[in-house]
């Protein structure tokens, strides 16, 4: 009973309480900074590329063809869009038929391919329009090169950006955290240094601060890895496409990278302030 109200004093609570805090808000742009390049690749994997095909073809050839393409690895998904079918999305889009006017269906039968993210650049697509142009019943391919490129320019800056901020959360996260340790410990320098004087090691001095500020990490990190799932959990009811682009390895992320944090930065931050403590001469204590 006695080592459970240690734990829950509170010594440990108060100091528990503000990391929480700040771990929630690292977690929070881990999350946000995670959730953008997913967006990121979900943007670029959703610009179409349009391969027209010769109407000559029949059903076995655009099998073919397909599984020909599909074995390619920029291709993410592949699916065929027969003449009739791009008439009918034609004439549904602008409210006329244009075969009323000219006589005739003016569309081409097509494959309409999602490129992997990785591919979806101006550089890596040219490439692969002259390498699906070498196919002999490939009339033209079609995709949007501005569009390509203002995308990968939008992201890249967005990227540096989160990039910026992640790293100003982190440096903002150590430094307070670092603060809650140092004035728990700051509490305790007459124990630390009674205890010198009575001739205890210093292993043997800081073992139980090590364990107090691992559990501390610990404890914070679970609070701050509840909440932020409940944050989810809400956000996801709120506007459920956000699955599109946060799936459970970014969950899983968030809630590791919350925890490692949490045990790092405490358990080291107590390490460095004891140190300070144990090396301080009785003298100096009364002096700070």
């Amino acid at each position: 009973m006695k080592k459970y109200s240690s734990i829950f004093s509170t010594a440990i609570i108060t100091p528990a309480i503000s990391t929480t805090l700040v771990l929630l808000l690292l977690g929070t742009n881990v999350f946000f900074v995670l959730m953008a390049r997913n967006l990121s690749d979900y943007v670029r994997e959703n610009i179409n590329l349009s391969v027209l095909i010769s109407d000559e073809l029949v059903k076995e050839e655009i099998g073919a063809l397909r599984n020909d393409i599909r074995k390619a690895p920029y291709v993410k998904t592949i699916h065929y869009v027969s003449k009739e079918t791009a008439l009918k999305e034609a004439t549904r889009t602008m409210g006329t038929d244009p075969t009323e006017f000219l006589g005739y269906n003016p569309f081409t039968a097509s494959f309409e391919i999602n490129i992997v993210a990785n591919y979806a650049n101006a550089k890596s697509m040219d490439e692969i329009v002259k390498e699906i142009k070498t196919r002999p019943a490939v009339v033209d391919v079609i995709y949007q090169r501005d569009l390509i490129e203002s995308v990968n320019q939008n992201i890249q800056k967005l990227s540096i950006i989160l990039l910026v901020i992640a790293a100003l959360f982190l440096y903002i996260s150590f430094a307070l955290i670092n603060n809650t340790v140092r004035l728990s410990i700051f509490s305790k320098r007459f124990l630390i240094n009674t205890m010198k004087l009575v001739g205890a090691k210093w292993n043997f001095i800081r073992r139980p601060f090590m364990v107090n500020g691992a559990t501390l990490g610990l404890l914070s990190a679970a609070v701050a890895d509840a909440l932020l799932y409940a944050g989810y959990v809400w956000l996801e009811k709120y506007e459920p496409e956000i699955s599109l682009v946060v799936d459970q390895k970014v969950l899983i992320t968030v809630g590791c990278s919350v925890l490692v944090a949490g045990l790092l930065i405490t358990t080291l931050c107590t390490f460095v302030s004891l140190q300070k403590y144990l090396k301080m001469s009785t003298k100096k204590l009364y002096h700070i």
